[in-house]
């Protein structure tokens, strides 16, 4: 991929969040996250070329320097900064608009500054590989927040017995953003209890909403929008996957229900969520939460998820997640007071940005400064920006 040689015709749409939008390229496994920002600002970009590129750095360095030390170099990927042809951003703006949805397009795609993080194409993972027999799957799963806050920093008693993404889940319906509610709730998928993630599975699959896709061979082919009053089609999904199981336990000639199809399939995203990095997590045997529903469920292994001894095995991907999610101990509550302080010393002291690491540079020093942010609140300005940033 010859960066300044760019077609546009060669990337389509992958998808977009709140401040970056990602394209694909056709042949190439690789993907780009542009920027985005307000479209009040189309004609007036908030921010500098070189800005933009100090911001998309930030992001790489955070992720190479500091969520691969919590998390594991094995499973993250930083990507790099990459500068484009302004003209083929220009370009690619326009041949993507039209595949946006509606309710995104109040922000643009960032076409001023040139800069994008180059990544891998993890949706195709077919780079260096021989051709497979089927296409690859991938299976993308945003598990969400997986233990409660401690009652020392919540107001609201409920706070500490439904997890945050259950109480948004009837928020959402209320307000029309989903049409319906989903049961899956991330304190099962966390439990590491087998019956529960089975559980938190299926009703992810069945209710993917924006915390699970499914991806063959690059494409999308399992997903929710916001707002649409149809249900995903989860029989295609299976017909989908049928193939890639037939040969498992003597099947090869066999039928397969759709229900066996889906619970192989979660039996597949059990295992692989609890094994260890190069081998099996072995087996979990803790059973406290079987017969109940979701939150309710999770409330009996509630202590041990806030202080991190739940049954998930300590090397497993979600045990090191789960981990990295709890340097938040204070939940929003406790740590707006700590932003307002910052946000105030900053306002007197504008030079003291620099000092604090506020907007980098997230290196070894920066790691440090978050790994000690155990200690008691010394009422520091130190102390609250270590929290906040």
């Amino acid at each position: 991929m010859e960066l300044g040689r760019m077609d546009e015709n060669d990337w389509k749409y992958h998808g977009e969040g709140n401040k970056s939008l990602v394209v694909s390229h056709v042949q190439h496994c690789r993907v780009l996250r542009l920027l985005k920002y307000p479209a009040e600002d189309s004609e007036n970009p908030p921010q500098t070329a070189e800005q933009a590129f100090r911001q998309i750095q930030n992001i790489v360095d955070f992720s190479s320097n500091v969520m691969s030390s919590l998390l594991g170099d094995k499973v993250v990927h930083s990507g790099e900064v990459v500068r484009l042809p302004l003209e083929f951003v220009r370009q690619l703006s326009i041949k993507i608009q039209h595949q946006r949805p509606a309710w995104r397009c109040d922000k643009v795609m960032d076409i001023y500054s040139g800069c994008a993080l180059c990544l891998p194409n993890l949706t195709s993972p077919t780079l260096h590989q021989p051709t497979p027999p089927a296409p690859p799957l991938c299976i993308e799963i945003k598990p969400k927040c997986g233990f409660l806050p401690s009652p020392k920093h919540v107001s609201k008693d409920i706070k500490t017995r439904v997890c945050r993404y259950c109480m948004h889940q009837h928020y959402k319906v209320a307000n029309g953003k989903w049409k319906r509610r989903s049961l899956y709730c991330p304190l099962d998928l966390f439990s590491g209890n087998r019956q529960r993630m089975h559980f938190a599975i299926r009703h992810l699959i069945e209710e993917p909403q924006n915390n699970l896709k499914v991806f063959k061979g690059g494409q999308c082919i399992y997903s929710s929008k916001e707002g649409s009053n149809e249900s995903p089609d989860m029989n295609s999904l299976l017909h989908h996957l049928r193939p890639y199981f037939l040969r498992g336990n003597n099947r090869i000639n066999g039928h397969m229900t759709t229900k066996a199809v889906l619970n192989d399939v979660i039996q597949v995203l059990v295992n692989a969520l609890l094994s260890a990095a190069g081998g099996d997590g072995g087996q979990v045997t803790d059973r406290a939460g079987e017969g109940r529903s979701f939150c309710e469920a999770s409330l009996f292994n509630n202590e041990r998820i806030r202080h991190g001894s739940q049954g998930l095995p300590t090397s497993s991907v979600l045990s090191r997640i789960l981990q990295t999610q709890m340097l938040d101990t204070l939940d929003i509550e406790g740590l707006y007071p700590l932003y307002r302080r910052v946000e105030q010393h900053l306002q007197d002291f504008p030079e003291e940005r620099t000092r604090l690491q506020i907007d980098g540079p997230y290196d070894q020093n920066f790691l440090e400064k978050v790994q000690k942010c155990w200690m008691e609140d010394d009422g520091s300005v130190e102390y609250a920006a270590a929290k906040v940033t």
